[in-house]
């Protein structure tokens, strides 16, 4: 298979193959980036989840160091608010808290999975496209004098590759998609693990007036990774 009939099968089916190698490039940039960042993610939360299970009690000099050793993770969001907490409030209303900081950090584990489940959808329907326009170019030689039958029946299968483009693009979109869904539980499933944790480490706490409690710490920015 030569380049010059690569170009042949692309302009035979014209020009859904080239998006189709559009699609699929815009594709493997989401799952390498996506995958990369979720796999970091999810083994240096679970560094971060062994060292908060040996402390017995959560200080918030514990609580601050664990924090700006794992900076960019999305525990730290939590470790954060449980830190500007302490003393001011603790169970349901700090579990409240949490709530609300893992819920506004969901939206962005997830983000620009949305393209990889589009492409799964529109890839094998391009692809279909593409076949029924190479289709009308093959049976186009039926109105030539003269023709051959081969040139038919070779004509359609060369616009048959247009609809095995979009399997194999959409095949490869939603093995990819599963795998990244999967990653994404185990991020908010080590969320709700350190969410507990917390309770459970601050549980008993006591709880004095904002005027003799520390000045809670600044809220920490959503870190980067997750803002790209």
């Amino acid at each position: 298979m030569t380049i010059h009939y690569l170009i042949h099968l692309a302009n035979y089916s014209d020009g859904v193959l080239y998006l189709m190698i559009a699609i699929m490039t815009v594709a493997l940039a989401v799952i390498i980036d996506r995958f990369w960042y979720l796999r970091r993610t999810l083994l240096q939360g679970n560094g971060l989840v062994e060292r908060l299970g040996v402390c017995q009690e959560a200080s918030r000099a514990q609580l601050k160091a664990l924090a700006a050793s794992h900076p960019d993770l999305p525990e730290a969001v939590l470790l954060d608010v449980a830190i500007a907490h302490i003393g001011i409030t603790n169970g349901e209303q700090l579990a409240n808290r949490l709530d609300e900081a893992t819920l506004r950090l969901a939206p962005t584990l997830d983000k620009r999975l949305w393209m990889l489940d589009t492409i799964v959808t529109l890839a094998p329907l391009l692809g279909l496209f593409g076949t029924i326009i190479g289709m009308f170019h093959a049976f186009s030689v039926l109105s030539v004098p003269g023709h051959k039958a081969t040139a038919v029946t070779g004509g359609i299968a060369d616009a048959l590759v247009a609809t095995a483009s979009g399997l194999f693009v959409a095949m490869t979109g939603l093995l990819a998609f599963n795998a990244l869904n999967n990653k994404v539980r185990g991020v908010l499933h080590q969320l709700d693990i350190v969410k507990v944790m917390l309770l459970n480490r601050l549980d008993g706490a006591p709880v004095v007036s904002a005027s003799k409690a520390d000045a809670p710490t600044k809220a920490r920015p959503m870190p980067a990774a997750l803002l790209d």
